[in-house]
């Protein structure tokens, strides 16, 4: 179905283009940066973190099969604690708002 036949069978067609420049004109602030610390830094942090602890426990352990496992709890747990101070931070930021 094509996006004008959509826009034919809909009841509110007339105010539709209105509505969108509403909301294109509407100042709010930013989103970036919320979702680059919310999404990408956590991700970031996790895979540093992985490759940091792998290249650490090459050198500690003997047990070839334990290092991944290891290396990607170690990174998992890194990432949720970025995860936790960074919502702990946030948290006191909007607080002394």
């Amino acid at each position: 179905m094509s996006q004008q036949e959509f826009c034919q069978n809909c009841n509110q067609k007339h105010s539709c283009q209105s509505l969108y420049q509403q909301l294109g004109r509407a100042k709010t602030p930013s989103v970036v940066r919320k979702v680059v610390v919310a999404l990408l830094l956590p991700l970031i942090v996790f895979i540093v973190s992985l490759a940091a602890f792998q290249k650490f426990l090459t050198g500690t352990t003997d047990s070839k099969q334990l290092q991944p496992a290891l290396a990607f709890l170690l990174a998992l747990a890194a990432a949720f604690l970025f995860v936790l101070i960074t919502k702990l931070i946030s948290k006191q930021f909007n607080k002394n708002k």
